[in-house]
């Protein structure tokens, strides 16, 4: 007996669209080092797919002494833009043509948009933060940021956006703290700098209602610094922007029973964001949380916490 017609009309629907590349096929990617890890890719074909749009997203792994021949090549390969990952999102900065005042701000650059044939920066990660921390309640607490790299920038201008009243950052290089706190910090929005050992001291770690890890720590399963979770409130959420990994940050905080969150959904607010940028088309973000959440992940990782 023959399935009824809307049943089989659902199934097509839902079988894989197969990814078909033309001439006439608009490109963008990612570029960084590594890239292979990165969900971006998965993400954005499948809005792409849902919209018909005959778009690709390309994952370029590009070393540090090639990235400026990359990103000057953007134009004449016909990119439409690219995300940029680490360890590229500061020194990519002077590689451009005009980049947004948010991204002067924070000093480095996530996406970038060519825009007849000049090279436009911005940075979206500062509105990933913001709509991953949604219902967390931050206005005129303090935050403690592990950290001082391109990430952490975005972090603490998110923090400042939301109302934060002091940032703590950790940095195992003092000096690169001192730069982000003097880069911030007004009067009424209170940035200082401590080292590495400071996770360690329950005076800083318990007055943080956030702990975010802006490192690269635990991509490939490193062991985290000790940090002295006890001592923080009962409230305060761990918040890794690595994604896609049980990296040992979060699981120093699962053992002291604090809420945790990894870097999902501030990975998909934020291309979302650089979604938009490119195409000028409003986002199918259900159709991007989708994507990252039935793609299987190293170790088997899933956010434990989720703001939406």
């Amino acid at each position: 007996m023959p399935a009824p017609r809307s049943l089989t009309a659902r199934a097509e629907r839902d079988q894989p669209k197969q990814l078909v590349v033309r001439g006439s096929t608009r490109v963008v990617g990612i570029i960084g080092d590594p890239v292979d890890h990165s969900l971006s890719p998965v993400m954005h074909n499948a809005a792409f797919a849902a919209l018909g749009l005959d778009w690709v997203y390309v994952p370029f792994p590009v070393k540090e002494k090639l990235l400026r021949q990359a990103v000057r090549a953007l134009p004449a390969l016909g990119l439409v833009g690219v995300n940029v990952t680490v360890p590229h999102k500061e020194a990519v900065l002077r590689l451009l043509d005009d980049v947004s005042p948010l991204a002067s701000k924070v000093g480095a650059v996530n996406t970038i948009v060519v825009r007849a044939g000049r090279l436009h920066g911005e940075n979206t990660d500062v509105f990933g933060v913001q709509q991953a921390l949604r219902g967390v309640a931050l206005r005129g607490g303090t935050a403690l940021v592990i950290g001082a790299g391109g990430a952490a920038r975005a972090v603490v201008a998110a923090l400042e956006q939301i109302g934060v009243r002091r940032v703590i950052v950790a940095n195992r290089t003092l000096a690169r703290a001192r730069n982000l706190q003097r880069r911030f910090s007004t009067p009424a929005f209170q940035v200082e700098s401590q080292p590495l050992s400071s996770l360690q001291d329950p005076r800083y770690v318990s007055v943080a209602r956030l702990v975010v890890n802006t490192t690269s720590i635990g991509l490939h399963g490193e062991k985290f610094p000790a940090m002295a979770v006890e001592a923080s409130p009962a409230e305060c959420v761990f918040f890794d922007l690595v994604y896609g990994r049980q990296t040992d940050f979060l699981r120093q905080a699962r053992a002291a029973h604090r809420r945790v969150m990894d870097g999902t959904e501030m990975l998909l607010q934020q291309g979302a964001a650089a979604f938009r940028l490119w195409t000028g088309r409003r986002p199918p973000i259900e159709v991007m949380r989708a994507a990252l959440a039935t793609t299987p992940r190293s170790g088997g990782s899933r956010s434990t916490w989720s703001p939406s």
